[in-house]
């Protein structure tokens, strides 16, 4: 059997038990515990798409039930997959669909205004609660920050935020613009920490009405504002920016567009802090099932990919810091606490979503912990003295 040939090709360390849709049963691999994992596959069109394009095919038949996981937990069956994969391509035919399937979406996707708002509407426009049910109470959606393993998830965010203001140096009475500014907790705490003025921009109506109101509530409407804005269409100019978890979904085509817009933004004497998911490969194809169900117009840059738009835009890059194991940790805070509160999911949704959506943080999950992903801060600037020549000053 192809599929049985294919996954122990793969799985050397570790194992588990595969029972087809046949109902034959199959060893894969040395599984360590007595009682191993059990993947059982309930459709026999499975054993074949599994090998022709398993980056899609899993998370599919995971999300509509037609495979089942016994004697363990998806996280636990996917940290044995993702240990054997690493940071390579599952195989031959699954890397070569994917580039067809990369270079297609390439070329046929423009993350143009009006399609950036939908892509945006697509995924953080679904329901206020069901975000309040795993994120932290800053409504913080991207890498939290852990000085220690032990941090709870509300002070890996709250590191994250004071790690990011450190960063922008802001001086008193500044402006500063920020990217994507999400649900607008980053903004509301840099206004509570600096005397600064600070604009966020964001595509998502849900997230600009929740920004307004927490801004009148915080009685800071005379430092923040909120607008729903493409930061393409700004004309202002500002001491400092800052885009958290925004860059992600800018695309390839547009990285000249978005780096330039960041020059034309910025004083002379100004920084820019640019916060992203990223890859550590070479540049490859998005992943077919996070695009398809999670991320419409979404891309995480190998670095060489954003380092000649930003040469060319006029900006250098100050500083650079790579985040490596935050966000598998971050990631795993919010599965266990949205698996926690499976009831209130149900209630909203169904149980396709709720399976859809465990895939989803266990999958990014396993990718940080054993693959290509990370998360790269870049500090840009304009002029040499625009920061200090040492770090000292984002650690004092």
């Amino acid at each position: 059997m192809k599929l049985v040939e294919f996954l122990n090709s793969i799985i050397k360390d570790d194992g588990f038990l595969l029972v087809d849709a046949d109902m034959n049963k199959h060893l894969i691999g040395q599984p360590k515990k007595e009682n191993p994992i059990t993947l059982k596959i309930l459709d026999k069109t499975l054993h074949n798409k599994l090998v022709f394009l398993p980056d899609l095919y899993f998370g599919e038949a995971y999300t509509n039930g037609s495979v089942i996981i016994e004697n363990g937990t998806l996280t636990e069956f996917l940290d044995i997959a993702l240990r054997n994969i690493g940071r390579n391509e599952t195989n031959s035919f699954n890397a070569a669909i994917n580039k067809i399937r990369g270079t297609y979406r390439f070329l046929t996707n423009f993350n143009l205004k009006k399609k950036s708002k939908s892509n945006v509407a697509h995924h953080y426009d679904i329901s206020e609660k069901l975000y309040d049910l795993f994120l932290d109470e800053k409504r913080q959606y991207s890498c939290a920050y852990f000085k220690n393993e032990t941090d709870s998830l509300e002070e890996a965010q709250n590191n994250k935020i004071e790690h990011i203001i450190k960063k922008l140096n802001l001086k008193p009475n500044q402006k500063v613009l920020d990217i994507g500014s999400g649900w607008g907790s980053l903004a509301i705490e840099i206004a509570k920490k600096s005397q600064c003025e600070i604009l966020g921009v964001t595509l998502s109506e849900n997230q600009y009405k929740h920004s307004v109101e927490k801004v009148k509530a915080s009685g800071l409407e005379n430092q923040v504002r909120f607008s729903l804005t493409d930061y393409r269409d700004l004309n202002e100019k500002f001491d400092r920016i800052v885009s958290v978890g925004m860059f992600e979904h800018v695309g390839r085509k547009f990285y000249n567009t978005y780096f330039n817009s960041v020059s034309k933004l910025l004083n002379e004497d100004g920084v820019a802090l640019i916060h992203t998911i990223g890859s550590v490969n070479p540049p490859r194809d998005p992943h077919p099932w996070i695009t398809k169900y999670i991320f419409p117009g979404g891309y995480t840059p190998s670095l060489s990919e954003v380092t000649k738009p930003i040469e060319k835009s006029g900006l250098m890059m100050s500083d650079l810091e790579v985040w490596r194991m935050h966000y598998a940790h971050t990631l795993r805070h919010w599965k266990e606490r949205f698996l926690g509160k499976r009831e209130q999911v149900l209630e909203m949704f169904d149980e396709k979503f709720l399976r859809m959506w465990e895939f989803y943080l266990a999958g990014c999950e396993m990718a940080f912990k054993w693959g290509d992903q990370v998360v790269f801060q870049m500090q840009l600037i304009k002029k040499h003295s625009a920061v200090p020549n040492t770090r000292d000053y984002i650690y004092r």
